[in-house]
């Protein structure tokens, strides 16, 4: 028999494929093809902050989708499943933010070197950003999480989901953008960012699984 914790991800897996997955892709490459419309013709200088374009779109290209990570459920009745399931709770919240993750933070992991191609990043630097988006868009998909389960029985809470997540998200930024330069500290960034992930990891789906509970009672 399929395991809660089963059921939950491979749900979530097969309303993203229904859904539009490659949305956030999609975007993402909006974003790194109009920054240079803005910056001009200046192939040193979009080498430099390509990294720096690169982690933005990714960010921005994340928050696609957040609105419905949870509203969905909270309207059609599967919220209050999943409180009554024999899984825990937090659990299930990290299935879910497991499945988010894999829809749209993998793509984008993905993407980001054929994409850097179009910033003349060079190939080492592509595989930096892909290995720091690697590690860090999971730590984007928790607190995305925390900010869903706390929007999710608000009308039109899907807009103020950014606005919670956003200043959180910062320090991902920082790290993940320095981790990408060899010359800022080699790979001592990247080991900060990837201590950032595991406790987002740990805390997000507590967090979350918290804030579902208090919409409940």
């Amino acid at each position: 028999m399929r395991t809660p914790l089963g059921a939950v991800l491979s749900r979530d897996l097969a309303l993203a494929r229904g859904g539009g997955a490659g949305l956030g892709v999609m975007f993402f490459l909006l974003v790194v093809t109009l920054t240079p419309f803005a910056i001009g013709p200046d192939l040193a200088l979009l080498a430099r902050i390509g990294p720096a374009i690169l982690w933005l779109g990714a960010l921005l290209a994340s928050l696609l989708g957040l609105d419905r990570l949870l509203q969905a459920d909270h309207e059609d009745g599967s919220l209050d499943l999943m409180h009554l399931a024999p899984a825990p709770l937090e659990l299930q919240v990290a299935a879910k933010i497991l499945a988010h993750w894999l829809a749209t933070g993998l793509p984008l992991v993905l993407a980001a070197p054929l994409f850097g191609v179009m910033l003349d990043v060079g190939p080492e630097v592509s595989v930096r950003v892909a290995l720091a988006l690697l590690v860090g868009t999971p730590a984007l998909a928790c607190l995305g999480a925390v900010g869903a389960a706390l929007t999710v029985g608000l009308r039109r809470g899907g807009l103020l989901v950014p606005v919670l997540i956003l200043p959180l998200a910062v320090p991902v930024l920082i790290f993940g953008v320095a981790a990408c330069d060899a010359a800022r500290g080699g790979w001592a960034p990247l080991s900060v960012l990837a201590g950032l992930a595991l406790g987002y990891a740990v805390l997000g789906p507590v967090a979350a699984a918290g804030a579902l509970r208090l919409l409940r009672d």
